[in-house]
């Protein structure tokens, strides 16, 4: 069975670079990477729990441009992973 990826853009320039129906995250315990993801994640029940410990841990001060998700990047990216597109 092959793995799915999702059509998640792995960057690490500006904010200038987020194409249209994208938006930014960083990810990460210590490092944070950031990744460009599809607007249509925001509709998936998976990905508001991780916003909603983002609010818990963060509130809405992200300095870096983006929205940091408090996960490492193997859990986002097995959550990420198993969303339809």
């Amino acid at each position: 069975m092959a793995i799915r990826m999702p059509r998640i853009i792995r960057k690490s320039s500006t904010a200038g670079d987020v194409p249209k129906g994208y938006f930014a995250v960083y990810v990460g315990e210590k490092q944070k990477k950031r990744f460009v993801i599809p607007i249509s994640f925001l509709s998936q029940p998976t990905f508001q729990d991780l916003l909603s410990q983002a609010e818990e841990e963060f509130g809405f001060d992200h300095p870096m441009g983006g929205v940091t998700i408090p996960c490492s990047e193997d859990i986002f990216i097995g959550i990420t992973s198993q969303f339809r597109i």
